[in-house]
């Protein structure tokens, strides 16, 4: 199939079983991926993991819906309410890179699980929380196990599927993920509305509790348990290193808006970008050592009991794929038009027009139908265009859609609320043709053993992508004048940030 969206057919040594002692001469005696996926993968094995996608997506989101009602609540301050958002996002950040190795060497069903289970549990804390700082908390926690889930699901989708049957699961994902981005402010609103046995707010995290319980119990059921073929060191300087850079970038980046960026936060950045680099001089030098002669190599396999060889926590040698260094290219651009666009419209709806969260959450319906119509399609989209040219026509209809928003925005200032949806529906027929593809074409090609450390660059890519745009829009939105001109002025660059996605596609290579 000519499409970036089909990754190449693993090998076998990429999914080795749970019974395996991690060497590659018994790996290579499992079934290959390819061939468990002609048979087809076990039954619910999407499910499961998609179930705990749309959680994560849909509790990011949802919360922005419940502040007030947790202000008058728990009387929390805007400091203690600016962690309850800001708590969840930096966890998640700054542990994805980590849990991707973790999931690599101790097994990313074990991983997977172990994070899901916390998060149910999370979610009892946030549900349950008698203050504001046991709410901030709980969100925290959250954060840490949706990390530990997000590049497990990437990883196993990955190995438990090829050719055709993994575009379909790449397009069942990005289904999965838009869903919960743009239904997340109407399901919190819904759920508000209705308040559940008196519960409010709390409702929008307990229903993660049955939910996750389900998924939970089917996870050994479904899952099979696949890692790296050799399983490599935790490299412990790397993890702190590479946990202090992003919580150092990330930080600055959700409180700086809101603060008037301080000194403190340019602070934290300048820190951030010096962390980065000796993070980057010490994957290198460890990938050298670890492939030195006489070294015993971080490829060699171990015993599973914590003592492995050193390997970087990010191999350098993802960077040498095309498909890879242009692909998080195009992850990061899309990623920092998303969460700041749901952001500023959000705001525009409520603030400029006077809605209600449940109001504003009937409004992005608009964008979920148009997201319905194309996402579920995209593997077929792709297998006709291929991925690169897929996500070149869902970058345009994106920029389009946002040109009609500012259209009518300065058109019709005053005019009714309904003259945004054309634009919002092409808006949407545009993100369901990108978010899948752009994300599995990140992966298409990346050998088996990287697969877990690919899956925790991309997803960390996807967040920081996330917070950066907030704090960029937001300079935007928020640079004066009334609520139609901030949110004009807001789409018509994002609109542009489309267009410089579609110059990258020319980057990504036309076969995947």
């Amino acid at each position: 199939m000519s499409s970036a969206l089909t990754a190449r057919p693993s090998t076998a040594t990429g999914n080795a079983p749970d019974n395996a002692p991690g060497t590659a001469g018994t790996a290579a005696s499992t079934t290959a991926p390819g061939a468990e996926a002609a048979a087809g993968a076990p039954r619910g094995l999407l499910a499961v993991v998609l179930t705990a996608t749309f959680m994560t997506a849909l509790d990011f989101f949802v919360v922005n819906v419940a502040v007030p009602s947790v202000q008058a609540d728990l009387g929390a301050g805007p400091a203690a309410v600016q962690w309850v958002i800001a708590g969840f996002s930096l966890a998640l950040a700054a542990g994805l890179v980590t849990a991707g190795r973790l999931g690599d060497r101790y097994g990313r069903r074990r991983v997977f699980g172990l994070g899901l289970a916390l998060f149910t549990l999370a979610s009892a804390g946030c549900g349950l929380a008698p203050t504001a700082a046991a709410l901030v908390g709980a969100r925290v926690v959250q954060g840490l196990a949706a990390a530990l889930m997000g590049p497990q699901v990437l990883a196993i989708l990955r190995t438990a599927f090829s050719g055709a049957a993994q575009a379909r699961a790449f397009a069942r994902y990005g289904l999965t993920m838009g869903v919960g981005a743009v239904f997340g402010q109407l399901i919190g609103g819904l759920l508000i509305r209705a308040d559940l046995f008196g519960l409010g707010w709390r409702s929008c995290f307990l229903i993660n509790l049955p939910i996750g319980l389900a998924a939970l119990a089917l996870v050994r059921r479904c899952l099979p348990e696949s890692r790296a073929p050799q399983r490599p060191g935790l490299d412990p300087v790397g993890v702190l290193l590479v946990t202090t850079a992003l919580t150092a970038l990330v930080l600055p980046l959700i409180q700086g808006p809101a603060q008037g960026w301080p000194l403190w936060t340019w602070l934290c950045l300048g820190g951030a970008v010096a962390l980065l680099a000796g993070f980057v001089v010490h994957q290198h030098r460890t990938r050298t050592r670890a492939t030195a002669p006489g070294s015993g190599s971080a490829t060699a396999p171990d015993s599973g009991s914590g003592s492995g060889p050193a390997a970087p926590l990010v191999d350098t040698r993802l960077f040498r794929t095309r498909a890879f260094g242009a692909g998080l290219l195009a992850q990061l651009a899309f990623w920092l038009g998303q969460a700041s666009f749901f952001l500023v419209l959000a705001l525009y709806l409520q603030l400029g027009r006077g809605l209600d969260a449940l109001g504003a959450g009937l409004v992005f319906t608009a964008i979920g139908l148009g997201y319905l119509l194309t996402s579920n399609a995209t593997h077929r989209v792709a297998a006709r265009l291929g991925g690169a040219r897929t996500i070149a026509v869902g970058g345009l209809l994106m920029a389009v859609g946002l040109g009609l928003l500012a259209l009518a925005v300065y058109g019709a200032p005053g005019g009714s609320v309904w003259w945004l949806t054309p634009g919002l529906f092409v808006d949407g027929l545009g993100m369901g043709l990108v978010i899948a593809p752009v994300t599995s074409v990140v992966l298409a090609g990346v050998e088996p053993q990287l697969v877990g450390s690919a899956a925790g660059v991309l997803a960390t890519v996807q967040q920081v992508g996330g917070a950066l745009g907030i704090a960029l829009i937001g300079l935007l939105y928020y640079g004066g004048g009334d609520p139609a001109a901030a949110f004009g002025r807001s789409v018509t660059a994002l609109a542009a940030l489309e267009l410089v996605l579609v110059g990258l596609v020319r980057l990504l290579p036309r076969k995947g």
